[in-house]
């Protein structure tokens, strides 16, 4: 029979077994396969006695991998191994994968056909020979190895040996680790039984591992280490969480903005001077509300992607979606020691790059408009930043505290309706709790003032006003109230003789009051149920209770729970209103250009949210079973670590100066972990812009095994941290002509914060239960290094940001990788990073670093990225860019060549 060859890339029919039986064909054998998440079929390649065509030359050889359909015999071309120079016995690092969804059998042939290649550069090269295998022939030999001949076309004369390894990942089918005696196969079973390793709580668990991660490429290799192999599987991954937390965010800013609009509307009449400002803001907030539901619609339409592309950075529909938003997986398996797993999130500098950079990025538009807040052009503002900071905070605390109150106070009468005391005594506790939490939130000089300058503001205290004879003793504040001047300090709020301050006294006196009638006659209807002897207090109750009938509970704590909510409703309503004004202030004298700021800064808080939650949600899985971390989590929380490669030169500061307020802003992201109900694992957003929640779901079987704390609702803070360095020629420019203070500034701010973390977990926790390294430097010493590289202002120094990576996985941390489109100089870094924990962690062999540096990035799955985003399996490097790079983020000749995009 004819046999045809096909490029992968150019499809051709392929037939599945069912198909086949329908056709007359016998049904094809799949292969039988333990952990259904796993590659189909892993191998690896050797070479032994090489012939070359030119007498006494050394081949420079690589072996092209082809498949033959085992329906209608077509050929099609898979994959290449690396090329290793000058010798006779090659041994390729570079295995061949076969993914899942792969239609490969048993009866599946592979083609492996050697190649000489005579001048790397022009990428010629010669044929040697080949040679074909049966799928089934390499799954049933007894060493789960074939050794091959290697023959011409007319298969004649043998020109070598070609030795075919299956790459198991440490198991056998039987699940028997390969190369260990039966007592430490034993030991290890009862161990990963006990406690299963990081990879297998996530490989082994297909609907977690699904529900973010789409699209999954793997790479294998094996590398030599001392006296062992390591067999390594690269994985790069898409996430779903790219379009699917943009989208929740917008949807949360509408809400948000829809409801600032009704609040806005229900401050009541206020003067004309203060109603202009009114509408100017609802209107405003109506534009961005429409706005943001125009690009809620657009994202919507799209379907069938999980990533945006680097050419698609300034495409105005996507501009919060993160850019080439990826998971870079390496697992480490070492039949001497236990797997490792590590993760880094590659993503694009959170940026806007639809508006440009032409005035910088946020971190200077911010600064600047600021400075013109407090200097000139902003005359109605009475208070400054820090108040209307505060205002939002009151406001957040209200949409969070109320709810509860009212949610307790009915768990009260619920638990009261089924006399039950310990449920009794528990509602009580978290009523008076939260009761108390919402009294110190909100009984804040900040309110009583705002409340003071509302009622000031409106009509018919400006008619009064307007009406009274000058007094040259009034404050001049008072006498201006229609065209305020700037005052930015809390003692020249307006103050009106008339205004009634008591009022709010006496409304918190009543929260207060109703809290306390709540718990006596609780404590008192818990004595009596117990037949405990009467209580001292009972005559002190008798002012507010009339009934001593110790019957019905619901009936007789009803009351008192209606009234305590009446009284918080009351208060709620009047902090509402005041703060409403405060930020009416802001937002109508901010305009237009606090808009269009606080615009760009939701764009590129959506895009740095995406790539946090895809990180804390990988480290979430992947540590399910890891106590310890689990206590780091709920105790003192989790770092998240950018290591940003951006260059101080042009476009890319103002870059840099957008992602450095938006990882900064990441502070006020919270998780919380809740138990899946249904299938649907997709994490759910709450909260506001000040204060964002991420509920994360898990599965029952797995929510049950989680501690208490974090079963009972407790929210995970987040520290987010970033170093940059940059490393391509525009940053030899910044260095040489141009000015890199900014680079300096973050680095050591975020040195600061990263202190303050560590100092804020050994306070509460022991450093016994951070993970152990083979490299195991003390923190204190790298805190040490990196506070004297940061200091030394060297030029390029990349050891800033291998030291912040390292202390990152010491502290059990996510790690980031960020260049301008996460393509091309992160693919430097996250190979790099990889190959350097091989080297420390793994004993990979010295002399083989640099081969398995460059193989990875050949061969590997971030030349793969490079296609996925440019079309093009090159990285967008010259020549000349090239010779400004630090030595290891060189990749290897015959990958770059492509402009940007």
């Amino acid at each position: 029979m004819e046999i045809t060859e096909k490029k992968e890339s150019e499809g051709g029919q392929q037939f599945l077994p069912a198909e086949a039986e329908s056709l007359g064909e016998p049904r094809l054998t799949s292969i039988k396969k333990k952990n259904p998440n796993e590659p189909q079929l892993e191998f690896c390649l050797a070479c032994k006695e090489l012939m070359s065509a030119v007498r006494d030359r050394k081949p420079n050889a690589f072996v092209q991998i082809s498949a033959i359909s085992p329906m209608h015999q077509s050929v099609t071309r898979y994959s290449n191994t690396e090329i290793v120079l000058g010798t006779r016995d090659p041994l390729f690092l570079a295995g061949v994968t076969f993914p899942q969804e792969y239609p490969i059998y048993e009866e599946t042939r592979i083609k492996l056909t050697v190649y000489d290649v005579k001048d790397k550069s022009q990428e010629t090269r010669s044929f040697l020979g080949c040679t074909t295998f049966k799928v089934g022939d390499l799954l049933k030999s007894e060493e789960q190895k074939l050794t091959l001949s290697l023959r011409t076309l007319d298969g004649g004369k043998e020109v070598g040996i070609i030795e075919v390894s299956r790459m198991t990942m440490g198991e056998t089918e039987d699940g028997v680790t390969d190369n260990v005696t039966k007592e430490t196969q034993e030991q290890k079973c009862v161990l990963d039984c006990e406690c299963p390793s990081p990879g297998n709580a996530l490989e082994n668990n297909s609907p977690l591992f699904n529900a973010v991660f789409k699209n999954p490429i793997s790479k294998v290799y094996r590398f030599p280490a001392a006296d062992k192999w390591l067999y390594v599987r690269e994985q790069m991954a898409e996430s779903i969480l790219s379009f699917h937390i943009p989208k929740e965010l917008i949807s949360l800013f509408i809400k948000e903005d829809t409801s600032r609009i009704q609040e806005l509307k229900e401050l009541g009449e206020l003067s004309p001077h203060w109603d202009h400002l009114r509408q100017s803001a609802i209107s405003q907030y109506e534009q961005i509300v429409i706005a943001y539901q125009e690009t809620l619609a657009e994202l919507n339409k799209l379907t069938g992607s999980y990533f945006k592309p680097s050419c698609s950075r300034g495409e105005k529909t996507l501009e919060f979606i993160p850019v080439n938003l990826h998971l870079q997986r390496m697992h480490v398996h070492s039949p001497k020691h236990k797997d490792a797993v590590y993760d880094v999130i590659t993503v694009g500098a959170p940026a806007a790059h639809f508006q440009g950079f032409k005035s910088g990025g946020l971190r200077r538009l911010l600064s600047r408009y600021e400075a013109e807040k407090r200097n000139t052009g902003y005359q109605c503002i009475y208070y400054s930043t820090e108040h209307t900071e505060k205002a939002k905070e009151v406001l957040s605390s209200i949409n969070q505290l109320q709810p509860l109150i009212s949610s307790h106070a009915d768990l009260l009468l619920h638990s009261a309706q089924q006399q039950s005391s310990d449920s009794l005594k528990e509602s009580l506790k978290m009523l008076s709790e939260k009761t108390e939490e919402f009294v110190h939130a909100f009984k804040d000089q900040l309110v009583r003032s705002a409340l003071l300058a509302l009622y000031t503001a409106r009509p018919s205290c400006a008619n009064r006003r307007t009406s009274e004879p000058s007094n040259s003793e009034e404050k001049p504040e008072v006498q201006q109230m229609n065209c305020p001047p700037p005052v930015t300090r809390q003692d020249s709020i307006p103050h009106h003789s008339e205004y009634n301050e008591e009022e709010w006294d006496r409304a918190w006196a009543n929260v207060a009051m109703s809290l306390n009638c709540i718990i006596q006659l609780s404590d008192r209807l818990l004595e009596q149920d117990g037949h405990s002897k009467q209580s001292e207090t009972e005559g002190s109750v008798a002012d507010v209770i009339t009934s001593h009938n110790t019957g019905d509970w619901h009936e007789q704590l009803y009351p008192l729970v209606v009234t305590l909510k009446e009284c918080i409703e009351e208060v709620v309503e009047r902090a509402k209103k005041s703060m409403t004004f405060v930020l009416l202030q802001e937002a109508a004298c901010g305009l237009p250009q606090g808009v269009v700021l606080n615009q760009r800064r939701d764009m590129v808080f959506s895009q740095a949210l995406a790539g946090l939650v895809c990180g804390f949600i990988i480290k979430l899985y992947t540590s399910l079973q890891d106590q310890l971390f689990l206590l780091q989590l709920h105790t003192v929380g989790i770092v998240a670590q950018y290591e940003g490669l951006l260059s101080m030169y042009s476009d890319e500061i103002g870059m840099l100066e957008d992602m450095a307020v938006g990882i900064s802003d990441l502070k006020k992201v919270t998780f919380r972990v809740v138990e899946a109900t249904s299938d649907d694992l997709h994490p759910v957003l709450t909260g506001r812009r000040e204060c964002c929640t991420v509920e994360v779901k898990v599965p029952t079987q797995m929510f049950e095994q989680l501690p208490e704390e974090i079963k009972g609702g407790k929210l995970m803070k987040v520290y987010p941290i970033l170093f940059n360095v940059g490393i391509n020629e525009q940053q030899t420019l910044a260095e040489r002509f141009g000015n890199i203070s900014l680079q300096e500034s973050i680095n050591l701010e975020n040195l600061e914060l990263l202190q303050q973390y560590y100092k804020s977990f050994t306070e509460k926790l022991s450093p016994d239960s951070l993970p152990q390294f083979q490299t195991a430097t003390d923190l204190k010493e790298m805190f040490e290094n990196l506070q004297q590289n940061i200091d030394a202002k060297k030029k390029k120094n990349v050891e800033i940001l291998w030291l912040a990576a390292a202390i990152c996985r010491q502290l059990n941390g996510i790690r980031f990788t960020c260049c301008k489109s996460a393509k091309d100089r992160t693919s430097m870094s996250v190979t790099l990073e990889q190959c350097t924990i091989l080297r420390d962690e793994h004993e990979l062999h010295k002399d083989f670093f640099i081969r398995a540096l460059d193989c990875m990035r050949r061969e590997g799955c971030r030349i793969e990225n490079a296609q996925k985003n440019a079309k093009c399996r090159k990285y967008a490097f010259n020549m000349i860019q090239l010779m400004a790079f630090p030595k290891y983020y060189r990749p290897p000749e015959g990958t770059y060549g492509k402009s940007d995009t």
